[in-house]
């Protein structure tokens, strides 16, 4: 791979881990793709923003739960559950004057929450059962 798209690449994924510490706090703006980009990008690009990203004490864990069992912790549910009907509440009732902009905002809320309630719930047993699939590939 060239100079330019390993740069290229570390750049978008540079910008994709802005736009997901972005996306904590504004809950129109989702975290979860922008940060697994960056993952992908550094992945290909550089080894040491990888181990970064990866290693990360507050994207690493949610990363590789996200990457390795295609899953979510109850917590991060609950969390992003909360800041985001917080800060809809918020808008609608203190920022936003016209009601189709209010509805607007409910509606994609709704669809937001619908979708974090959708993934896969991280548990110990599921934890368990993909280290126990790994091994049984290895063996084969």
């Amino acid at each position: 791979m060239t100079a330019l798209k390993k740069g290229m690449l570390a750049l978008i994924g540079i910008v994709s881990v802005g736009l997901g510490l972005i996306g904590i706090v504004v809950p129109l703006l989702p975290t979860t793709p922008f940060l697994l980009l960056a993952a992908v990008c550094f992945a290909r690009s550089s080894e040491r923003l990888y181990t970064w990203l990866i290693n990360h004490r507050w994207f690493g864990a949610y990363i590789r739960n996200y990457r390795d069992h295609r899953a979510v912790s109850r917590q991060v549910k609950i969390s992003t559950l909360i800041l985001l009907w917080a800060t809809i509440a918020y808008a609608v009732i203190g920022v936003v004057d016209l009601w189709y902009v209010r509805l607007l905002l409910l509606l994609v809320a709704l669809g937001v929450t619908v979708h974090i309630l959708k993934l896969k719930t991280l548990t110990q047993e599921s934890i368990l059962q993909s280290r126990a699939k790994e091994t049984g590939k290895e063996k084969n």
